[in-house]
């Protein structure tokens, strides 16, 4: 049986499940545990499993993702929330030097089961140092899986098995869309990491994204319908591993890419996803990849801007009329 609840409220439905089948999991993180969370992803948690299993940390994210290393090394599963991922940079060194790199250095003896989670991307008026897309960020690192998701119910499946998983995870969520509502089954499940989604069947052209861009996304395939064309539309979910051959499967039946990215153009996932596919479906494609980023520069604080600097359906229409009437 499914009922509709909102993201956050799938999230704290994975981690509360996860803690009750596993006493090694516990969450970790600024305002996690009094204060229920920055956006109550993490709200009654205390109350249920206590301030040992719940814990509020210092404003000092290198030293408690250290602390989630440590513990993760040594046989528990931290959960280790930023309150967003732009604060996480002071974290990278954790991230990166230790937990990614925590099985090649122990030629396999060790693992590092952890999870860092909290929002990515922009979200409204925030301003430069706060409104920054990360996927591409970490996935660039080996040793490290990145997931990014807005959908209820692929982010508790996903979140579940992120948990269970042996190696550190970044995941990845959006602070506009906590309140996005979903159908999740009551009963348990889990969703295969590396898997992406087709959400959109269609055989006109190919439009890839993920994490908040997706409704993007989806709204632009809805007006592309009223013009009779077939838009399929596929969610990564997992950005690393990268499901090559879902992508690939869909451009030998569409002939054409559209990529949607709320990260930077220069060395993004859509620039991965762009290389790919003309490596790997080269001979399928009747147009070039075309890929919607954000503008190649800081976000500005004024609303006109954040609008000019997102993707939006209307440039999402425009790359796919071009891929549409343009021959390769």
């Amino acid at each position: 049986m499914s009922r509709i609840i909102t993201l956050r409220d799938a999230l704290r439905e994975a981690m509360s499940e996860e803690m009750r089948r596993d006493e090694t999991v516990f969450l970790m993180g600024e305002e996690v545990a009094e204060y229920n969370g920055a956006y109550k992803v993490s709200k009654g948690m205390l109350d249920e499993f206590g301030p040992k299993r719940v814990i509020d940390t210092p404003i000092a994210e290198l030293g408690f993702a250290g602390i989630g290393v440590g513990a993760a090394i040594n046989g528990l599963r931290p959960i280790v929330e930023f309150m967003t991922w732009n604060f996480a940079v002071l974290a990278f060194d954790q991230i990166v030097n230790n937990a990614a790199k925590t099985l090649s250095q122990t030629a396999g003896d060790f693992t590092c089961p952890i999870v860092f989670r909290g929002p990515s991307g922009a979200a409204g008026q925030l301003a430069q140092q706060h409104s920054q897309t990360f996927e591409s960020w970490m996935a660039n690192c080996p040793g490290l899986k990145v997931i990014s998701t807005t959908d209820p119910y692929d982010s508790k499946g996903l979140m579940k098995s992120a948990i269970r998983d042996e190696d550190p995870i970044c995941f990845m969520e959006s602070e506009m869309m906590y309140g996005h509502k979903g159908e999740v089954p009551e009963e348990e499940y889990l969703i295969p990491i590396g898997k992406a989604k087709v959400k959109r069947e269609g055989t006109d052209v190919t439009i890839v994204s993920f994490n908040k861009m997706m409704h993007v996304a989806m709204d632009a395939a809805d007006e592309l319908a009223k013009e009779n064309i077939s838009a399929e539309v596929i969610d990564l979910r997992t950005i690393r591993p990268l499901d090559h051959h879902t992508l690939v499967e869909s451009v030998k039946k569409t002939n054409r890419l559209v990529v949607v990215d709320e990260s930077w153009p220069f060395a993004g996932v859509s620039a991965e996803i762009a290389y790919e596919i003309q490596k790997y479906a080269f001979d399928y494609l009747d147009a070039p990849v075309t890929r919607i980023n954000s503008a190649d520069t800081s976000l500005s604080y004024a609303p006109t801007f954040v609008e000019e600097y997102l993707p939006n359906p209307t440039k999402v229409i425009k790359a796919v009329k071009e891929v549409m009437y343009t021959n390769a």
